[in-house]
């Protein structure tokens, strides 16, 4: 009879899969994450008292749900870019600002959008800006 004692093998826990998983998962959180970046400086600026004067108006162009375009209140007769870029020249000439605001419905489809942005930029239109509302709490 052999009485010996069986020599069990020591169980080995390789930590190198669990470093890796810790690595990746590391890059991932770094990618992901968006940083806020908040201004070093705090300034207040100048008050000033006097009126908006009707001729500095910027250039409106409403886009509504279904994609069709109104400058100055007034729908357009097609969402065509050559019909949008002579609106938008024709209300330059009546004395707007060069400055282009897009109000857009937000189920507005993108390329309405788009094709706003590239009838400014055709005009030589540079500053353009979007118009939005602020975030209710009921959401």
């Amino acid at each position: 009879m052999n009485f010996r004692r069986q020599r069990r093998e020591r169980i080995e826990l390789s930590m190198t899969p669990m470093i890796d998983v810790v690595f990746l998962l590391l890059i991932f959180f770094m990618v992901t994450t968006t940083f806020e970046r908040e201004a070093a400086l705090k300034i207040e600026l100048p008050e000033a008292r006097g009126e908006t004067s009707s001729e500095n108006k910027p250039l409106e162009v409403v886009v509504d749900s279904r994609g069709r375009y109104f400058i100055g209140g007034h729908e357009l007769v097609n969402v065509r870019i050559e019909t949008l870029k002579k609106a938008m020249s024709q209300a330059l000439k009546q004395g707007a600002r060069r400055v282009v605001v897009i109000s857009a419905d937000k189920q507005s489809p993108h390329q309405s959008v788009i094709r706003v942005l590239d009838a400014a930029r055709q005009l030589g239109l540079n500053h353009i800006s979007f118009a939005t509302q602020a975030e209710s709490d009921s959401q």
